[in-house]
Order: C-alpha cells, then sequence, then structure tokens
C-alpha cells in the first residue's frame, strides 16, 4: 500500500490561508483568560481613577486593553512578559510623544511614531504589539507632556502586569515565564540553528518550543509502539544451537555473529532455554579478573572423554527459564521488560509456540530511532 504524500503549502487553495485555525484549549482556560483581563482592567482603572484624581479625564489607555489579551490569554508568549509590557508601552509612548513634537503632518508623525516604536523594542528586547498603538496614541491624542508617559501609560501597565503575576500563578499558569533555557550542548545549537535560518519573530519562547518537540516525540514514540507488534520488529535472521550444542561451537558463534545470546531449541525448533555471554562468565567464575583467559579456555575446550567434572555442552550451562512473547503481541508489552526486568533478549514464538525470531532492546532502540514510521 503506498503511502500519501503530504500536501505543500503551495499545493493548499489560497483561500485557506485567511481561515482561523481551530483552538487547541478547552472553554476552562477561554474562562481563566477572560477573567483574568476582566480582573486586570478593573483594578488598573480603579488605581489609575485614585491615583489622577476626579480631575484627571486620562486615568487608562486604550492599549492596554491588547495588553490584557496577551498577559492573561497567553501569558507564556514572549511579547506578554513584564518587560515586554511595561518596556514595550512606555518605550513606544516616549517615541511617539518625541514625533509629535518634532511637528509636520499627522500622517508623517504617525508613520514615524509606530515605525519609531518598533525600531526601539527591537533593540530594547520589549517586542510588544500594544506599544505599536501607544506610540500612535500619543500622536493622534497630540500629546507632547512626557509626563503623560509616566502616568497613565507607564502605572497602567506597571499595574497590569502585578496584577498578570499574581492572578496567573495563582491559576497555575507560570507567570512571568521564564524566557532564558539551560544550557544544553547539542540540542540547543540545532535548535538555534534553525531558529537563525527561519528569522522570523516566533509568539513562542524557546524553552517552550523546545518542550513542545520534546512531548511531540514522545507521543510519536508512544503512538508508534502501540501500533507495533513483535513480528513487525523481531529479527528474524536466527542463530540457534541445540542442547547438546558444545561450548566451544556455542562461544564460536557468539564471536563470530557478534551476538550476546543464543536461543537453544529442539529438533521441533521449540525454545528449552538461552545461553548468553553472562551464562558463560557466571560458569567460568570470570567475575574474578584473575586468570580471565585461562579459565574461560578451560571451559570451552572439550574434554573429549564421556564423562567430565565440567560443563562439555550448552545445555547443562544454559538459562532455563525464558521469557519469551507471540508474534502478534504487541511492541509496547514489552518495553517495561527490557527497561525494569534485566531482560536483553525476548525470542518471539509463532504458531504451535515454535521458535520465529527474537527482539532486542537494539531492536526497539532502532524502531524509536527511526524518523519514518512503518
Amino acid at each position: 500500500m503506498s503511502t500519501p504524500i503530504p500536501r505543500s503549502p503551495a499545493a493548499v487553495p489560497w483561500w485557506k490561508a485567511y481561515w482561523p485555525a481551530p483552538q487547541k484549549v478547552d472553554g476552562r482556560e477561554r474562562l481563566r483568560g477572560a477573567l483574568g483581563a476582566c480582573l486586570g482592567i478593573v483594578i488598573t482603572g480603579l488605581i489609575g481613577h485614585f491615583v489622577g484624581g476626579p480631575g484627571m479625564a486620562a486615568w487608562i489607555v486604550a492599549p492596554l486593553g491588547a495588553s490584557a489579551v496577551l498577559v492573561f490569554a497567553v501569558p507564556a508568549s514572549p511579547l506578554a512578559q513584564p518587560w515586554a509590557v511595561v518596556g514595550g508601552n512606555t518605550l513606544s509612548a516616549l517615541v511617539g510623544v518625541a514625533c509629535m513634537n518634532l511637528g509636520g503632518t499627522t500622517e508623517w508623525a504617525a508613520a514615524l511614531a509606530v515605525a519609531g516604536a518598533i525600531g526601539t523594542m527591537f533593540a530594547l528586547r520589549c517586542l510588544h504589539p500594544p506599544g505599536g498603538a501607544a506610540a500612535l496614541l500619543m500622536v493622534m491624542a497630540g500629546v507632547t507632556d512626557p509626563r503623560f508617559v509616566l502616568f497613565p501609560v507607564m502605572l497602567n501597565s506597571v499595574v497590569l502586569v502585578a496584577v498578570g503575576v499574581f492572578y496567573n500563578n495563582a491559576t497555575r499558569r507560570r507567570y512571568p515565564h521564564a524566557q532564558v533555557v539551560p544550557e544544553t550542548p547539542g540540542v540547543r545549537d540545532d535548535l538555534d540553528a534553525v531558529l537563525a535560518r527561519y528569522n522570523q519573530v516566533l509568539d513562542i519562547s524557546r524553552d517552550d518550543l523546545q518542550a513542545l518537540l520534546e512531548q511531540t516525540r514522545g507521543e510519536g514514540y508512544q503512538r508508534r509502539l502501540a501500533e507495533l507488534h513483535c513480528r513487525d520488529v523481531m529479527s528474524r535472521d536466527l542463530v540457534t544451537v541445540e542442547f547438546g550444542t558444545p561450548l566451544q561451537e556455542a562461544w564460536a558463534l557468539l564471536r563470530e555473529r557478534r551476538i550476546k545470546a543464543l536461543p537453544v531449541v529442539d529438533r521441533l525448533f521449540r525454545i528449552v532455554g538461552i545461553v548468553t555471554l553472562a551464562d558463560f562468565m557466571r560458569t567460568a567464575e570470570l567475575d574474578l579478573h584473575e586468570g580471565f583467559g585461562q579459565k574461560l579456555k578451560q571451559l570451552i575446550r572439550s574434554t573429549g572423554r564421556s564423562h567430565s567434572d565440567k560443563p562439555e555442552v550448552v545445555g547443562q550451562i544454559m538459562t532455563r527459564t525464558v521469557r519469551v512473547a507471540s508474534e502478534h503481541r504487541k511492541l509496547v508489552d514489552l518495553v517495561p521488560l527490557f527497561g525494569s526486568t534485566g531482560h536483553h533478549h525476548i525470542p518471539i514464538l509463532g504458531e504451535r509456540e515454535r521458535l520465529v525470531g527474537i527482539i532486542t532492546q537494539s531492536d526497539v532502540v532502532a524502531v524509536l530511532a527511526d524518523p519514518h514510521p512503518r
């Protein structure tokens, strides 16, 4: 069965680019954001009225509504962090006042104010979309007094951020959201290289992006493991021995094939045991380093006698209790066996309990590392 080829962005109808994507947040999160914005604006307004007094006409600025959307609805965004809100609104308003004082037509002052605000926010790492509105507001309202920047613009921004810190953390949303990630060589460099090539502002912090990538990879692993059966992964090129196979022959197979285990089968190819490198080491007492080579030679050397005081064949040193699995079993069921029970090789049985394959830890790792699902 052929695999469908993903459609490139160019193949998607142009009008679909204007259709909003569905949001991946539930009703509870939407309500949380709306209530937070309500609380932030009302507290900011009350404090603005108190500080400005009854005769003050401007006690809150309109761009703060957009700031509230960012602070309470997307608190993880780099554009919603405290310095972005306070610095972005305040500095942009200051740029707007400066442009208004330069004179000229309102159209040119407005254009220069917004452009200057964006440049300033980029330079001082406080990019905040409502900042552009704050700069434009200064021009449209004809503000020439720099004190207006301190109140109400800066005070409004500081109060809104303070409410955001309290409310977001009380509702289990981290804020401020740290924008500095732990230095992880390799992953850090790769992500930086990709972001540099992308060369666009992302409304997501780098640590969040890295966490999402890792979680997506984990979800992919789980999905792929859930879909795979043992027969899809097992090694079918089997190297087996029988009960009476001489130890010297079994040891030679382990070395020549560079494997660590040999299934032991009977004449019907049913498994009766497994012999591993650990079995050879245990029998020869190779955990004691003295005389390592000599002990191994003595173990695998055949005496040529019918009776011997040492093991001569595989059946005398093999492990008789073998954990096996059916070829129809899900691969995900075997992962705990490799991870916690110390198993490194699991023979796979087919019809009539006959050995049809074997799965090793390396096989499972290869599946997880394969970028193309089977």
